[in-house]
């Protein structure tokens, strides 16, 4: 998979998020390239829709690690 094709890659729940760590995982295995683990899966959530949920950060921590994946892919 190309780089634009990862970076294009919707992360709109859950499913897609995991579709994603799948589909970059492979594309580093392909390449040979070791990045650190995807971030972990909340499993704190109160349900409540906090400002900060836990599932805010973990969006946005795993588009950083798409970001470093696709860079080192580049």
């Amino acid at each position: 998979m190309r780089t634009s094709e990862l970076a294009a890659l919707p992360m709109r729940n859950l499913a897609e998020a995991e579709v994603l760590v799948c589909q970059v995982r492979q594309a580093l295995h392909d390449r040979g390239v070791v990045l650190r683990a995807p971030p972990p899966v909340p499993d704190s959530c109160c349900g409540r829709g906090c400002n900060g949920c836990v599932w805010e950060g973990y969006y946005a921590a795993l588009r950083f690690w798409r970001e470093d994946a696709i860079a080192l892919l580049a």
